[in-house]
């Protein structure tokens, strides 16, 4: 009687004990499923954290090829570290929180190379500016050099207009051997035309050489024995006589002679007076 009361005992204990023993099992059990689950979540979360992290590198891109080149290698690491977690077991907790701490580092190099293109990009476009601002005030040099340089050029213009020597009162008579003034052809010794050089402080000072061209009443331009050329406005033409005059910008009375004929016709002559800047002006005379 006593030993069926200690069996009974002995297996209400291991009853109890066996109750116990499945509740820690299925309470074991219950942890590492949520466990699982909460890894399997973790490794789910990070892949696509890391694969945010991909795209975010693929957008990013700068004129610098050294920095391209890097960030072409740290996407690799991304790259890479995908297919490591794709690799691992979830249930694998020391590798799924080494590869947290390598996707904390990945970011972090990130945001690196965002702070240093965003330090390029502003310095690019500080230099496009200025660029742009260099172009714009050189493109207004330059029109203030063209204006200056035309304005320039019409004073130059204007100033060799102006030093231009004029002449006034031509008046060409006949003379005799004599030196008396005459209209008989027969009688002529040689032709005297007469002007005014106008005063005119801007044309140069100093020695001036006059030529004149004499045409006879057949149109023929009358010479000396010797022709002499002179060149005006880069024309070389025959004159009949010619004198140096000392002009100092102030009004002088010049005359010139032509004898390099014997016996004048009659008829109507044409003398022209040149310097090498131009034509002064003409005068005739007629001899009966």
């Amino acid at each position: 009687m006593e030993t069926e009361k200690k069996l009974k005992n002995l297996v209400i204990v291991m009853a109890v004990v066996a109750g116990l023993l499945a509740i820690v099992l299925a309470w074991v059990w219950i942890d590492r499923n949520s466990l699982v689950n909460d890894l399997t979540m973790d490794k789910e979360t990070l892949t696509v954290e890391l694969g945010q992290l991909k795209t975010d590198y693929s957008t990013l891109s700068t004129n610098n090829d050294s920095i391209n080149s890097q960030l072409e290698h740290e996407k690799l690491k991304v790259e890479e570290l995908i297919d490591r977690v794709k690799k691992t077991e979830a249930s694998n907790r020391y590798r799924i929180r080494q590869y947290e701490k390598e996707l904390g580092t990945l970011r972090t190099i990130m945001r690196g190379y965002i702070v240093q293109i965003d330090s390029l990009n502003t310095l690019n476009n500080s230099l496009r500016k200025d660029v742009a601002q260099a172009k714009d005030e050189a493109h207004q040099s330059k029109q203030k050099y063209n204006e200056l340089r035309s304005t320039t050029d019409e004073y130059a213009k204007q100033v060799e207009v102006g030093s231009v020597v004029k002449g006034r009162g031509f008046n060409a008579i006949a003379i005799t051997s004599s030196n008396k003034e005459t209209d008989r052809s027969s009688r002529t010794a040689k032709l005297k035309i007469c002007t005014s050089l106008i005063e005119n402080s801007l044309a140069p000072k100093g020695p001036m050489q006059l030529y004149i061209r004499v045409f006879g009443p057949d149109k023929m331009l009358l010479t000396t024995s010797e022709q002499q050329n002179f060149t005006v406005n880069g024309e070389r033409l025959i004159y009949s006589a010619s004198r140096e005059v000392d002009y100092q910008g102030s009004e002088i009375e010049i005359c010139i002679y032509y004898a390099g004929i014997q016996g004048f016709t009659k008829g109507v002559y044409s003398i022209d007076v040149y310097t090498s800047r131009g034509k002064l002006g003409t005068a005739d005379v007629l001899l009966k």
